[in-house]
Formats: structure tokens, C-alpha cells, sequence
């Protein structure tokens, strides 16, 4: 289970930046495990891009792969075009995560990557780190665990969306940005959606008004509090439980 200390967490906002050398949450992302030698070497080639404004896409499906994005801060959603031209959004990359994996296979981007609020990204050309990779065991390791997390986060989607009900979907995704949260030094029990309602939506595959009408029944049974996109979780132990999560 995930502790509640109030008193030495704060509360997530999307405008908290992260710094490579000293980075709180390096054990989500790449420098992990890396010596200072390695992570000087990993630090020479990273750019540092000027801040991406909401709305803005990284890539598009299709584009070349040249390059894997480290989120130092806010919201990013990866989706794809269906056939019929809908959008479907296929995850929500928050900060420490790496976007871009997918397009290893083919070396072209198989869907989109936007952002949902103003977001820093590290750009990490993708043959410079492959060749790093090569020499350096811990940094290939480190990137393994990361596509592995990657692919367990698209195997509980999966899970999430054939196996449970409307209700049990919405508390399964809040309880797990709660985790993912408090894995970052936020509040597990108190964070800001950066994603609207359409976009939980269109994710879970729920209509923007279950959503709605969700979140208020979840606030009914004081499971927890929704003031516009900010989220209070009052019973950690009951979301858990909806949400078909195991006590640690």
C-alpha cells in the first residue's frame, strides 16, 4: 500500500520541473544506476528543449524515429487515428517516463504524442544512445526495465479494459495515478488531472458523461472529493478495493 505522509508531500500542480543531475524521480527514468562518468556521457548528449506548450504534438504516426523524449515535467498523451478517424488515446506519460519505444520496430512513429499542459522534454537521439547502450551494461539494463514497464502498463490496459466494469475502470485509473504520483514525491491522495474528462473517456472507452457521473457517486460514498479538475482521495482503502488492486 501507498503511505500517506501529508506532511512531506506536495501536491502535484503540473509545474514542478526536473533536473538530470540531481533529479528526484532518476530512478524513473534513464540515469538510473549510472556512475558520474556514465551519467556525463548521457548528459553530453541529451537536448534540452525549450518548453512544449499545450496542445503541441513531439511526433506524429509516421514520423522517423530519431529520437527518444524524457519528460522532466508535465503531461504528455500518446493516441492514435482509428480508421474511421476518431482519435484514441492509448496512454498519459507523466514526468520520468519515456515516450517514443513503439517506434523501435519499424523505426517510424506508430502514433502521436501531444501535450496536455506545458511540458519540458529531454531529447535523446536514438542512435547515439543505442551505441551508449552498447557500451555501457548498466544504461542498457536501465533501458530494458523501462520498455518492460512499458509493455506490463499496455498489458494492464488491456486488463483494465476487457475484464472490469465502468466503475471499477475509472477507480483503477485514478488509484493509479495516485501511485504513479507518489512514486514522483507528489501526494498520492491529493493531485490535479491534466487530462480533460473527454480524454479519461476516450481512455478507458466511457462516455465523458459516466465519467461525470461517476466521479459524483464516487464523491456521494465520500470515496473521494472533486473540486473542477482537483482530486481528494478520502477512503485510499476502498478505491483500492474497487479498483481490484491487492493490499501490499
Amino acid at each position: 500500500m501507498i503511505s500517506d505522509k501529508p506532511a512531506t508531500k506536495r501536491v502535484q500542480s503540473g509545474g514542478c520541473a526536473i533536473h538530470c543531475q540531481d533529479c528526484s524521480i532518476s530512478q524513473l527514468c534513464i540515469p538510473f544506476t549510472l556512475n558520474e562518468s556514465e551519467l556525463d556521457q548521457l548528459d553530453e548528449i541529451i537536448e534540452r528543449k525549450k518548453p512544449i506548450q499545450k496542445g503541441q504534438e513531439i511526433f506524429k504516426a509516421g514520423d522517423e524515429l530519431k529520437s527518444l523524449y524524457a519528460i522532466r515535467s508535465g503531461t504528455i498523451k500518446s493516441y492514435t487515428i482509428t480508421e474511421q478517424g476518431d482519435e484514441q488515446i492509448t496512454a498519459f506519460h507523466l514526468a520520468g517516463d519515456l515516450v517514443g519505444f513503439d517506434a523501435i520496430t519499424d523505426d517510424s512513429h506508430p502514433s502521436f504524442a501531444q501535450a496536455l499542459e506545458t511540458s519540458m522534454v529531454c531529447e535523446i537521439p536514438y542512435e547515439t544512445l543505442d551505441d551508449l547502450a552498447g557500451k555501457m551494461p548498466k544504461l542498457r539494463q536501465q533501458i530494458m526495465r523501462l520498455m518492460s514497464n512499458e509493455i506490463k502498463g499496455d498489458q494492464e490496459m488491456i486488463l483494465l479494459l476487457s475484464k472490469k466494469n465502468a466503475e471499477e475502470r475509472l477507480a483503477a485509473f485514478l488509484y493509479n495515478l495516485s501511485t504513479r504520483f507518489s512514486q514522483r514525491g507528489f501526494s498520492p491522495r491529493e493531485f490535479r488531472l491534466t487530462m480533460t474528462r473527454g480524454d479519461i473517456g476516450n481512455y478507458l472507452g466511457l462516455t465523458v458523461e459516466t465519467i461525470s457521473r461517476l466521479l459524483g457517486r464516487f464523491q456521494k460514498a465520500e470515496m473521494l472529493s472533486v473540486k473542477g479538475k482537483y482530486i481528494t482521495i478520502l477512503d485510499h482503502d476502498a478505491l483500492q478495493e474497487l479498483a481490484g488492486v491487492s493490499a501490499e
